[in-house]
């Protein structure tokens, strides 16, 4: 079977998952795009020599009866309404996060797939999908470090741009640990603190760099996450499972060691697609093979969006506040409560 894919949104990312779908992977073709900027999505097809229609909104993309799946690569807060519509019409989706901007529309989208009666929705967080946090994952479930009581993870840019303020150092940045570290440890999370440290002379004016998020979960685990997005050395991503017994690091990116001008050296990279482009491409054909095979998809849920939405928003009020702020979860309904472990 093949997976027909409606893609919503032709910009950076969809353009890179349509290159992917179309000429590295097996099992999936685009069949239909759409674009606020219709030249954008013309321009897409022509690009990509797509036997694809082109439509001028969203819905009449759903609408396709020869669409299987929807993959949302739109603008953030124009999610919501897509995959709700998609969920609705009873179409798989592949979304980029955000699944919604709050968590009340999470839940609405958790609420239109429950009505379904099966998983139809699956998040884009890659980084389950990375090799080294996959080996994480499997050192932690059996138990080769004991019981986890503290992670040290760090996320950090070369640089960011002019737009790039304080609040998105959670929405577009840590957003990914927040995801990744919840699935490592299966522990919700109870509480957050954010701390600026002194601010280094490469921020601008709206934004505060580096900032330090302490995090606690509901077993008592404590996490601290070091987001500096003008750390100016590279993007360098750094994860660091304390355990009762040991400690499980992730292992750096791999590089050649080079011996030179009386120096030992290693490479570090710059550009985040590159450290994970392996993971976004088993990501996709996980989605792929789960839905033609098993019917369901098997990654990321709308649920684990509604994590994602609820723990951005405590950390953001934390970042105003200075103060602890509590993450308050609804109860986790049965409908998502099967273990899926990803395998790579």
């Amino acid at each position: 079977m093949t997976l027909r894919f409606g893609v919503v949104g032709t910009g950076a990312i969809g353009r890179e998952h349509i290159n992917r779908i179309t000429n590295k992977l097996s099992g999936g073709k685009i069949v239909a795009v759409t674009d606020v900027n219709h030249e954008s999505a013309t321009q897409t097809v022509e690009t990509y020599q797509l036997d694809a229609v082109v439509y001028p909104d969203d819905k009449a993309l759903i609408a396709d009866p020869n669409v299987d799946a929807v993959l949302v690569t739109s603008w953030g807060p124009a999610h919501e309404e897509t995959v709700v519509a998609a969920v609705e019409a009873g179409k798989y989706v592949f979304c980029e996060k955000p699944l919604a901007t709050t968590g009340e529309g999470c839940l609405r989208i958790v609420e239109a797939e429950m009505k379904q009666g099966k998983k139809l929705v699956q998040v884009g967080f890659m980084r389950r999908y990375d090799t080294g946090y996959a080996q994480l994952k499997q050192a932690i479930d059996n138990h080769v470090i004991g019981q986890p009581l503290m992670i040290h993870a760090a996320h950090r840019n070369p640089e960011v741009g002019e737009n790039y303020t304080t609040d998105m150092a959670v929405v577009d940045t840590l957003i990914h640990e927040i995801d990744v570290l919840h699935w490592l440890v299966e522990d919700d999370y109870k509480s957050v603190q954010v701390v600026f440290p002194r601010k280094t002379q490469f921020a601008h004016d709206k934004l505060h760099d580096p900032q330090l998020f302490i995090i606690e979960t509901q077993s008592g685990i404590v996490i601290d996450v070091e987001v500096f997005v003008n750390c100016k050395y590279g993007y360098d991503i750094q994860c660091e499972v304390i355990g009762e017994e040991g400690i499980a690091k992730l292992p750096e990116f791999p590089s050649i060691v080079l011996r030179k001008d009386e120096k030992l050296s290693t490479g570090i990279l710059n550009d985040w697609k590159y450290r994970f482009m392996d993971a976004y491409n088993i990501e996709i054909q996980d989605f792929i093979d789960s839905v033609t095979k098993k019917g369901e998809p098997q990654g990321p849920t709308s649920w684990d969006g509604y994590i994602a939405a609820v723990t951005s928003d405590a950390c953001v009020k934390a970042q105003q506040t200075g103060e602890k702020e509590l993450i308050e979860l609804q109860e986790r309904p049965d409908f998502y409560s099967e273990k899926k472990t990803q395998t790579v």
